[in-house]
């Protein structure tokens, strides 16, 4: 059902993501050193994902007028440094799947792994210096200034992330974990997207601070839903390991409301199982982690919180886009908003 309900988001999401993925190819080309670098780089690209942020990009762009052409560079680059977090977040984490496949450090170690994250990082440098001779050197640097901000956003907000876990940090709010994903995940999968392709699709003539509250929302609630999943979905769909987030130690939305909701007695043991090093925990204790989530309803506030930001994102988007003209782009926009927050990989 799932299917027939989202297949315009499906079908465009399928176009957008075929189109990077062949605009990406020309920086595979074999070269050395290839066995350690080169014939890693297009691992994480060519193992799947949606494509949601160089369709964001593309699809705004068309909705205000502009071309695939004039935007597919800047969506390129925005896939190539998605993928280079991915690989270095796995890294920080300890995740051991992406995908469906063994983690890049799981497979070549820490160190190559790092480099070829550093590597798509330089990769994704090449096309935004060929926007020049499609953009013209001012929408060119505007971009780039788009990107700068991007990245700076998105490191900020994994520091916070990286240093909750590493301080044992348990008296935080949701306002804490809305900021932090604002700036890890919001910034980069949603709000710059959406404003680059504003500003190529209008050549600069849009006031792109006008995406900032759509895409935050949206971006909000993709992140819980993507936390969500990590504990209830299906490990085929997801293509990570199921209950991650539990064994990484992550603040998750759900773990937030647990720590702010169960009994002092409770709170210890939590805080105790946090503080131990994630080989050291143990399956009883992540499924005790669980149990207690069940108890106190974490995940359906989850999932609530989700559904609400949904529908301010929803607010948002007339404001957003309400003087874009009606479009298969627009609507693609429109309904990526329910997809996301139902989706269940």
């Amino acid at each position: 059902m799932q299917s027939n309900k989202f297949e315009l988001v499906e079908s465009m999401l399928e176009r957008y993501k075929r189109l990077t993925l062949a605009a990406l190819q020309p920086l595979f080309y074999p070269r050395e050193p290839q066995k350690h670098l080169y014939d890693l780089v297009p691992s994480y690209p060519e193992r799947g994902g949606k494509g949601l942020r160089p369709a964001l990009c593309i699809a705004t762009c068309h909705a205000f007028g502009g071309s695939t052409h004039s935007a597919l560079k800047s969506a390129v680059a925005l896939e190539l440094f998605h993928n280079a977090f991915l690989i270095h977040d796995d890294v920080e984490d300890g995740s051991e799947y992406r995908r469906g496949k063994p983690t890049m450090h799981a497979e070549q170690g820490i160190g190559i792994a790092v480099n070829v994250g550093d590597a798509m990082n330089v990769l994704s440098i090449r096309p935004l210096m060929e926007n020049l001779s499609i953009l013209g050197p001012k929408l060119t640097w505007q971009v780039l200034a788009e990107i700068e901000h991007m990245v700076r956003q998105s490191v900020e907000g994994q520091a916070m992330e990286l240093g909750w876990i590493r301080d044992n940090e348990c008296d935080l709010t949701e306002e804490d974990y809305l900021r932090m994903t604002l700036k890890k995940t919001c910034w980069y999968t949603c709000i710059h997207p959406c404003r680059i392709g504003g500003l190529i699709g209008t050549g600069g003539s849009l006031g792109l601070d006008r995406f900032n509250r759509f895409a935050y929302f949206m971006g909000a609630a993709f992140q819980i839903q993507d936390d969500i999943l990590n504990l209830v979905g299906e490990c085929k769909k997801y293509g990570k390991e199921i209950g991650g987030d539990i064994w990484e130690g992550k603040r998750t939305l759900m773990l937030i409301h647990l720590l702010n909701n169960c009994t002092t007695v409770e709170r210890l043991q939590l805080k105790s199982f946090l503080a131990t090093p994630r080989k050291d925990r143990l399956w009883r204790d992540v499924r005790w982690v669980y149990r207690l989530m069940a108890k106190y309803k974490s995940i359906e506030y989850a999932r609530q919180s989700a559904h609400r930001l949904g529908g301010e994102a929803l607010n948002e988007f007339s404001l957003a886009y309400h003087d874009a003209p009606d479009s298969d782009d627009k609507r693609f926009i429109q309904q990526l908003v329910e997809y996301m927050i139902e989706r269940d990989i």
